[in-house]
């Protein structure tokens, strides 16, 4: 039986490990792993420590379909429309820009419900707080090694973290990968900012005409999103959450400075922008020091985005 490792949780791990589910025919071990305590990626979604059901998006907040993917990716959309997992984005966003033939979708159930779908689909056995150190070749097997417990023996592995992740793996991957393909992949560069996302009682009350807003006059505060209002949820008994974007310049400038130094800044500029706003009952700060990928580099073996590289051979 062919092991096949998924290194990292969020959507290009989620799905690449659906595909492989799918498009093998023979018998697979599947094992995802990620050191993160749940999956998601840079799709996560938090909940209050109050009320579970009371949720935030702290990554991404919508899905953009172009005319170009809608026909390409037709069946991924699809399928997760009829799931119920996505469905149209009809709350006003102000300052979108909208390009002719696109099409958002929300997903009602948090983004990270996406990330789930997918795992679930592949039946893979996840795995968190791993967090792989060293790859090595051993008797014609990748050995993987991570912090804590005894490494493990893997036909194929795909790593889907961040290039500056995979970079600073130890082992025998260094030898894989030539100077030149090394150069191109440290020229690949992500952008920094924090999220900030605020959990409210029930009943409370956020007047505002919008269910998201992008900001171009403020150093710190790139969007805000009534995630609640955003997925189009009202109850009675879930309170409202509140998402804060920074802006990529505020999340460089302040990327090694403490969570609660972090949210303080974003609590004063946030007053600025909504004058009177309720106290939350709860607050998680996310900081995303790798969040979009503005430039690329190389793409090592069978992976199809600038964070995904597989060692090992196809085997589907």
């Amino acid at each position: 039986m062919a092991r096949v490792l998924v290194v990292g949780a969020g959507l290009t791990g989620s799905l690449c490990a659906a595909l492989l589910r799918r498009q093998t025919s023979g018998p697979l071990y599947l094992a995802v792993w990620d050191k993160a305590e749940d999956s998601g990626g840079r799709m996560t979604t938090a909940s209050s420590p109050h009320n579970p059901q009371c949720t935030a998006d702290l990554g991404a907040q919508y899905i953009t379909c172009t005319p170009h993917y809608a026909k390409t990716h037709q069946s991924f959309y699809d399928e997760l429309l009829a799931h119920g997992i996505l469905r149209p984005l009809t709350s006003p966003i102000e300052g979108m820009v909208m390009k002719e033939g696109d099409c958002n979708f929300v997903a009602s159930q948090g983004i990270s419900s996406i990330i789930k779908h997918y795992l679930k689909e592949s039946g893979a056995k996840v795995y968190f707080r791993h967090c792989v150190t060293q790859i090595n070749l051993r008797n014609d097997k990748w050995e993987v090694s991570k912090q804590t417990g005894s490494p493990e023996p893997f036909d194929l592995i795909v790593l889907t973290m961040p290039v500056p992740q995979i970079l600073q793996l130890q082992g025998d991957i260094t030898n894989l990968i030539s100077e030149c393909q090394r150069q191109q992949l440290e020229a690949v560069s992500y952008s920094a900012r924090y999220a900030l996302g605020l959990f409210y009682e029930a009943g409370t009350k956020i007047d505002v005409p919008w269910a998201g807003l992008y900001i171009t006059s403020n150093p710190c505060i790139r969007f805000i999103s009534i995630d609640n209002k955003k997925r189009n949820i009202e109850s009675s008994e879930i309170g409202p959450s509140l998402v804060i974007h920074t802006t990529v310049p505020f999340g460089v400038t302040y990327l090694e400075h403490s969570i609660e130094d972090v949210q303080e800044l974003i609590f004063q500029q946030l007053e600025n922008i909504l004058p009177g706003l309720p106290q939350p009952i709860a607050t998680k700060c996310q900081k995303w020091r790798h969040s979009q990928v503005p430039s690329a580099g190389v793409i090592l073996g069978y992976g199809r985005s600038p964070w995904m590289t597989a060692i090992g051979f196809p085997i589907w």
